[in-house]
């Protein structure tokens, strides 16, 4: 199945050299380019991509809330990937919270580039090429700081589940999570597949954000 992308940034040299290079790939088209965040929504709403690459700073309306409002669409099956020039960025952690999932660096290879894409398309790994277990730390402190255990939804959650949802959080992929729990990797997909069902989470990203807001998960230092 191809995947659909769209492209929004407000500088044009970007929009078309990812579109060169992402159209060069198999199983990956461009089928448009946004200008802003206002232009990405009326773009995702007429064109239906799969991923949306969101730059953050644009004109009109900036790539953190046509995130939000792209993510919380009814229906919204659309994700999006954040586009920004430094791994640390601070808007990163609040772009995350508005529902993206994932990011990447604008200085990225075009392998790194196709790869983003596809793994944000599958939802099936925790984030994007750079993305480091230092990052989600860091977006923990960022946003939320230490706080006691709030289980609300994870309340579902059984023991079992709960434990993949902090290895997740600790990114650690399916094969990694699989190693450590001495399963098979087959029973950890599954596992994940019910946690975001329970928790009515998109992807691991969500999940991801989801432990560390709630207080299941702390971050070293914490």
């Amino acid at each position: 199945m191809t995947i659909r992308v769209l492209i929004a940034d407000d500088q044009m040299m970007v929009r078309q050299g990812f579109t060169v290079l992402l159209n060069a790939e198999p199983g990956i088209e461009v089928v448009g380019q946004a200008v802003d965040g206002v232009d990405a929504l009326e773009k995702t709403a007429e064109l239906a991509p799969d991923v949306v690459l969101m730059d953050i700073r644009m004109p009109r309306l900036g790539g953190i809330d046509a995130t939000r409002r792209i993510t919380g669409a009814p229906g919204a099956t659309a994700r999006v990937l954040v586009l920004t020039t430094f791994d640390l960025d601070e808007y990163v952690y609040e772009a995350l919270r508005s529902g993206a999932s994932g990011f990447l660096l604008k200085d990225a290879s075009a392998d790194e580039l196709a790869q983003a894409v596809r793994v944000v398309a599958a939802g099936d790994a925790l984030l994007a090429p750079h993305i480091t277990k230092r990052l989600i730390a860091e977006f923990s402190r960022v946003s939320a700081g230490p706080r006691p255990p709030d289980r609300g939804r994870a309340g579902d959650l059984t023991e079992r589940e709960t434990e993949v949802l902090s290895l997740i959080a600790q990114g650690l992929s399916n094969a990694e999570i699989a190693a450590h729990l001495v399963v098979a990797e087959q029973t950890v997909k599954t596992h994940v597949s019910r946690i975001l069902v329970k928790l009515g989470l998109r992807d691991r990203t969500q999940a991801a954000v989801y432990a560390y807001e709630s207080g299941l998960v702390r971050p070293a230092g914490y």
